[in-house]
């Protein structure tokens, strides 16, 4: 059997994110990133990742301020990277970043679907 081109931890990676499962994905990115700091498209991943997950629960400053984290992480990597068509995650984060409130700074859990909902995005691995 052939060696997975990726630590496994990224593969469980795309099935958490396509699930909708953001804090799993965080814990799944942060555990790569650990073993190789260096990667800031890992660290820009885990902050797009991150921004959704905390838009989801009304930290809406939290989300910008992650989801803007992301954008300059993986702009160096573009246009493709790890399997990964960075065009599409870069055109996703801009949008979510248009659409994320700037006026506020968290809504209380009870109201977050009075939020502009995020676009819905779906990563897959291309070789």
């Amino acid at each position: 059997m052939d060696q997975p081109l990726y630590p496994l931890e990224y593969y469980e990676f795309f099935v958490k994110f396509n699930e909708g499962d953001y804090y799993t994905c965080h814990d799944l990115l942060e555990e790569i990133w650990m073993t190789d700091k260096s990667n800031d498209f890992l660290k820009g991943m885990l902050q797009m990742t991150v921004a959704i997950y905390h838009y989801e629960y009304g930290n809406v400053k939290g989300a910008r301020l992650m989801m803007a984290a992301g954008l300059r992480y993986i702009q160096p990597y573009r246009p493709f990277y790890w399997g990964v068509d960075l065009e599409e995650i870069n055109q996703f984060i801009k949008i979510c970043l248009s659409i994320i409130p700037q006026d506020i700074e968290r809504v209380p859990f009870e109201k977050v679907n009075e939020l502009p909902k995020l676009p819905q995005l779906a990563l897959y691995l291309q070789e």
